[in-house]
């Protein structure tokens, strides 16, 4: 009977998730996890706050986002819907060090660091609550679609670059490459309409902190170990 009272209490909440739109189930589905580092050592209590609302850096943001949204094209909206997902694959596949097809191996701690920095990003964007610029400007219509969750900071922008610092530190030859292309997956985010600018300079930042408290943990050193050692002999940083 207990079973059946807690299968049937953990159907209402995923109805009330279904129901409750994708804002809701955006927020319900990132858990924070502590993998490499403690929920403490992730919460970055100084972190920055966004702009407040209507302030000059705000109108600033909003306006990036007008020009973005007269000037791009269906190409660069393609483009920006490919790395919806935000992973390995669909960031770096085409420059990445790696053999093809991914080592399993590599692609299971590559899919470890996205999700603890995008749990990170998450708490944070729990903590300011700032909203997606389409719902805050009527005017503004993102071709990402009208996805849920909260904007500050950018968990793509954040992710992006800090799996873009991994490979730097296993190929350092081609750390250029790697982060310009990081750079590239957080713009894309404004350039759909689902980020302000502010949000993506904020994701960057948090993947420079998550960076290097990562660098510290005994787990993330045996991964980066584990990492380069799946690399080719000679890595050429693309293939």
């Amino acid at each position: 009977m207990k079973y059946r009272k807690t299968a049937f209490a953990c159907g209402l909440l995923l109805a009330a998730a279904l129901a409750a739109g994708p804002a809701f189930c955006a927020d319900w589905v990132i858990p924070q996890t502590t993998y490499y580092i403690t929920a403490r050592q992730q919460s970055f209590p100084d972190f920055p706050a966004p702009p407040a609302a209507g302030s000059q850096q705000d109108q600033a943001d909003l306006a990036v986002l007008k020009e973005w949204q007269l000037k791009r094209t269906p190409e660069e909206c393609a483009r920006a819907n490919a790395g919806a997902h935000a992973d390995y694959d669909k960031f770096f596949g085409d420059i990445s060090p790696f053999a093809e097809p991914l080592p399993e191996a590599a692609a299971v701690i590559f899919k470890r660091i996205k999700q603890e920095s995008d749990g990170a990003a998450a708490e944070i964007k729990k903590r300011f609550k700032r909203q997606r610029p389409f719902l805050r400007d009527a005017s503004l219509e993102p071709c990402l679609g009208r996805i849920g969750g909260l904007a500050y900071p950018s968990g793509h922008a954040t992710i992006s670059r800090v799996l873009a610092l991994v490979l730097a530190d296993l190929v350092p030859e081609h750390r250029d490459d790697f982060l310009v292309r990081a750079d590239q997956a957080a713009l894309d985010r404004v350039v759909g309409g689902v980020h302000h600018p502010s949000d993506i300079e904020a994701g960057k930042l948090l993947a420079d902190r998550l960076y290097k408290a990562f660098k510290k943990s005994k787990k993330f050193k045996r991964d980066m170990q584990t990492l380069k050692a799946l690399l080719p002999e000679a890595a050429p940083g693309g293939r």
